[in-house]
């Protein structure tokens, strides 16, 4: 089984994924919007929280200059709903439970942890533009200063 690696350049994988609200939301629906996409393990663990309040804390600018941001995890929208809540987060968060997303992406595959090898997410964000094509494609992301460096990338300074 071949590992998907998405390049700038490349068509971004459509999808339809629930989010906290039950609701669908569609990739090739925001079309005409840059999207930032972060796909993390597991919503309310340590990591993933510096990471989703990263993001809550630079959602404005990366709106500002046009992009939608939506974090993706295997987990239900119940969860994802308590994880919005408690940290309040202003940006969708959708589940994808099937790992759709996750594999189209090329951010669900083998990990290692203190030795033991798993299937699981890795962390990835892809920037997405206007068109519905891949700007950006960065795997095996840390948590921690992540958001800081790809404000950077796509030319969006700190406040």
């Amino acid at each position: 089984m071949s590992k998907v690696v998405l390049e700038p350049g490349s068509v971004a994988p459509d999808f339809t994924l629930i989010d906290h609200d039950d609701s669908p939301v569609t990739l090739s629906d925001l079309r005409g919007h840059g999207v930032v996409l972060f796909f993390y393990p597991e919503a309310m663990t340590p990591g993933c929280t510096t990471e989703a309040c990263d993001f809550r804390d630079s959602l404005a600018p990366l709106q500002a200059a046009g992009f939608t941001v939506l974090g993706i995890s295997p987990d239900q929208p119940e969860k994802l709903r308590r994880f919005r809540e408690r940290d309040a987060l202003t940006y969708a968060l959708l589940s994808d439970p099937d790992h759709v997303a996750l594999e189209a992406y090329g951010a669900w595959g083998q990990k290692t942890n203190y030795g033991k090898v798993y299937q699981g997410v890795i962390r990835s964000t892809f920037v997405i533009d206007e068109a519905g094509n891949i700007q950006h494609a960065l795997y095996n992301v840390k948590a921690t200063g992540h958001v800081a460096r790809l404000r950077t990338l796509i030319g969006i300074e700190a406040a």
